[in-house]
């Protein structure tokens, strides 16, 4: 029996540590779409998954698993909403492109800072200079000829220190920076530092503000990660993250968990650079129907894997998407209104719409916002 093309699905929650409290985090309150979810206002919600991971599955409303019904159909594709409250791992992925969209202010690291940059670091901050061999810190700051595997000497070099030289570096550069003895050079990241040496008292995590970019996005903004990329979510961290099915990390930062420092300093591409290069432009999308006035925006990262489309519609309007060749997953982050003549009531709902599939949404009373992930390369969008 043929199934039904568009249909709403049921997320999972989780929650771990970091996430933020009850109706402060996103993923939370989107969760309430859910009629069987029950919010507990003491309790985490870090991520709201969506999609086929058998690490937290969709469901239709029947209970049956979306995988299940899609059997018929092997396209797999997964996207998240994380809601964050503290600074979470710095981490490798293993094979797992990413992209964070802000939904509210965020920051987070992002791959390596220019080499000119870490080298400056160097000069300006005893305490980390204490951490890296001289003969790494020295090869850095002289143009080396083999950039990325000088980067990974000093980035190796760091991540092993012993922990007890951590910890008096770590005791030195807060006590130096809480008497107002921050140079010129560690003014953007000296407020940052003390925050994860409070969060994370004695991690060398800490010391990846002098490696690491910080971007800083508004909301509707984007970064993109290339798998093998180093990262940390910093602070904000309500987003909508879009990546290939994968829940392998490795961690060796700013984690109470199990580290793996061998592995994720052998796997790391060592790519550096500004940290607007991070950042990704979302562009019109030029899939919509013709007839149709634009309210969505496209999301394209470099990879075959996932594009993203903000649709954003005033009160009373319409907005058309022509048919994808795959499958669909979008989430409704704020209003009401209908899909392709089926109700949307309220935020937090996450439907699935089947390959071929027309849409067309209609906004509320309150507009109508959605985020809908589809794999790059099904459509046409240049």
């Amino acid at each position: 029996m043929a199934s039904q093309s568009v249909f709403r699905i049921v997320a999972g929650a989780n929650s771990y540590d970091w996430g933020k409290i009850g109706k402060n985090s996103k993923a939370g309150q989107y969760a309430r779409a859910d009629p069987e979810f029950k919010l507990q206002e003491e309790k985490p919600y870090s991520e709201l998954w969506m999609g086929t991971h058998p690490t937290l599955p969709s469901k239709l409303q029947s209970g049956e698993k979306l995988y299940d019904h899609l059997q018929a159909h092997p396209e797999l594709l997964g996207i998240k909403c994380a809601s964050n409250t503290a600074a979470i791992s710095l981490s490798y992925d293993n094979h797992k492109p990413e992209m964070a969209i802000a939904i509210t202010p965020f920051s987070g690291f992002c791959n390596f800072r220019p080499l000119s940059e870490i080298s400056t670091f160097l000069s300006a901050v005893p305490e980390f200079a204490s951490l890296i061999p001289e003969k790494a810190a020295s090869a850095l700051s002289s143009s080396p000829s083999d950039p990325k595997s000088t980067l990974r000497d000093v980035f190796g070099a760091l991540m092993s220190a012993p922990s007890d030289q951590v910890q008096s570096a770590l005791d030195q550069l807060v006590k130096r920076y809480e008497s107002g003895g921050a140079t010129s050079a560690e003014s953007q990241v000296a407020d940052l530092a003390q925050t994860l040496a409070k969060q994370y008292p004695g991690d060398v995590g800490v010391f990846c503000v002098f490696l690491l970019n910080v971007v800083k996005l508004n909301e509707g903004e984007a970064m993109f990660l290339q798998a093998d990329e180093p990262h940390a979510y910093i602070s904000g961290a309500d987003i909508i993250e879009c990546m290939a099915t994968s829940d392998n990390v490795v961690r060796a930062g700013l984690t109470p968990k199990l580290r793996d420092v061998p592995t994720l300093v052998s796997m790391l591409t060592y790519n550096s650079g500004p940290a607007d290069a991070q950042r990704m432009e979302p562009k019109p999308f030029k899939g919509e129907s013709s007839d149709s006035d634009s309210f969505t925006t496209l999301y394209d990262p470099p990879i075959p894997e996932f594009s993203v489309l903000l649709t954003d519609i005033p009160a009373g309007k319409k907005a058309s998407h022509r048919a994808l060749e795959g499958p669909s997953i979008f989430i409704v982050t704020s209003g009401s209104g209908n899909v392709s003549g089926q109700e949307i009531k309220s935020e937090g709902e996450v439907w699935f719409a089947g390959a071929g599939q027309s849409l067309e949404f209609t906004a509320g009373d309150q507009g109508l916002v959605l985020y809908r992930a589809f794999v790059r390369g099904l459509i046409d969008t240049s």
